[in-house]
């Protein structure tokens, strides 16, 4: 017999814990010891046609285990972050003292014209021709030449699109005149994914270190609202050009999509080694928050906003009496849908025209390609898009031209 108790024996075979792990037995195997084991109890005279009331019984027993050897995998599974969702994966993060991250806001750059030393306070609000409502990630000083640069986020979050030249003055505030983007925000996400959150973990436990890069990026990318981090150094005498962005001499870069300012910096700041120095466009001052000291001291955390950067592509397809008149329409969809889950389209990645064969040629059996090209201007020619280390992609259907061909 295949299985045994301290009561008797059973032919339905037994689940066994193997090298790779439990392995359970084929139902038809279990359906065929269940018949078995039902014939037997009545003296090897029952008809075992599945059709029969012993037959329906074997097949609900059948199910029945079946479905407990699979919620038994599923457990298993959810104990191994490489497999783990939901509940469990959140339970696997609480060691690590992370959660599972909220849907993301769209960050759009915002440019503010008005009187020079007029300062547009965090937290004022602007509008898009949408109707949604943007709050500046920090405070914007307005220079002597009449404008200032800064970014704002979304108050609702999720994948909300900001076209360029869309934004508004909503709320008042005295010398400034007018707000407007010249790129397309960086859209906002859902709620963090399985996939998403594996990743973000495996890199937060470099975070438990102080003064390295990867312990850096780990915080940053951990606080709320940020979508995207880089995070670079110069540790020679002399000013380095790295990714396209000039390091100076001895200091920490850190570029940032979201989050606020002081929050970031207090991320910056509990993970930097004392004495470097910073690169960066955006200064923020924060108070250590270390509970030990009475009178805790300030410090001037440096670092960079990601630039808005708009992406283009030209698709060419072949022309057919069978491609539709949405062909235009249906094919920029697929690219802005497939940009969201690009992981390369961030700060300093190498974005490739190629990864978005598959999102066109889902749309149907006329999407046949000729060509995709990809690139930071209109007209592109290059199957590649490389970003500087300042740099964030942001993509718009205006920027996706198609051609019939």
């Amino acid at each position: 017999m295949s299985g045994s108790n301290s009561t008797g024996t059973t032919s339905v075979p037994a689940p066994s814990f193997t090298s790779a792990g439990f392995a359970a037995p084929a139902e038809s195997d279990i359906l065929t010891g269940a018949l078995a084991d039902l014939n037997a109890a009545f003296g090897n005279v029952l008809n075992t046609d599945l059709s029969t009331p012993q037959g329906q019984l074997a097949m609900s027993f059948t199910a029945a285990l079946g479905d407990a050897y699979d919620q038994f995998l599923a457990i298993l599974n959810g104990v191994d972050p490489a497999r783990a969702s939901g509940r469990m994966q959140d339970a696997i993060g609480n060691i690590y003292f992370m959660s599972r991250k909220g849907a993301t806001a769209t960050v759009v750059t915002v440019v503010c014209t008005g009187a020079a030393g007029t300062v547009v306070p965090e937290g004022t609000l602007i509008q898009d021709g949408s109707g949604n409502y943007y709050a500046a990630d920090g405070a914007i000083t307005i220079s002597a030449v009449g404008t200032g640069t800064g970014t704002f986020s979304c108050t609702t979050t999720g994948a909300i699109e900001c076209p360029a030249q869309s934004v508004a003055v909503y709320q008042a505030v005295s010398g400034l005149t007018a707000v407007t983007n010249p790129a397309a925000g960086v859209t906002g996400t859902a709620e963090e994914g399985r996939i998403a959150f594996e990743t973000r973990r495996e890199a937060s436990v470099a975070s438990n270190a102080v003064g390295t890069l990867n312990a850096l990026a780990g915080v940053v990318k951990s606080v709320d609202g940020v979508t995207a981090a880089y995070v670079a150094d110069n540790s020679t005498a002399n000013a380095e050009t790295v990714g396209g962005v000039s390091l100076a001499a001895h200091s920490l870069y850190v570029c940032v999509n979201g989050g606020t300012d002081e929050d970031v910096a207090l991320a910056i700041l509990s993970k930097k080694p004392p004495g470097c120095g910073y690169t960066g466009t955006t200064s923020v001052t924060v108070t250590d928050p270390n509970s030990a000291y009475s009178t805790p001291p300030s410090y001037t955390v440096t670092f960079t906003r990601a630039t808005d950067t708009p992406i283009y592509f030209t698709v060419t397809l072949k022309n057919g009496t069978n491609v539709p008149s949405t062909a235009i329409a249906s094919v920029q969809a697929a690219i802005v849908a497939a940009f969201a889950t690009d992981t390369n389209a961030t700060i300093g990645g190498t974005m490739f025209a190629s990864s978005y064969y598959a999102a066109i040629a889902a749309i149907g059996s006329w999407a046949q390609i000729i060509e995709v090209t990809i690139g930071t201007a209109a007209s592109p020619t290059s199957f590649t898009a490389g970003l500087n280390i300042d740099q964030i992609p942001t993509i718009e259907a205006a920027n996706i031209s198609v051609v019939l061909s």
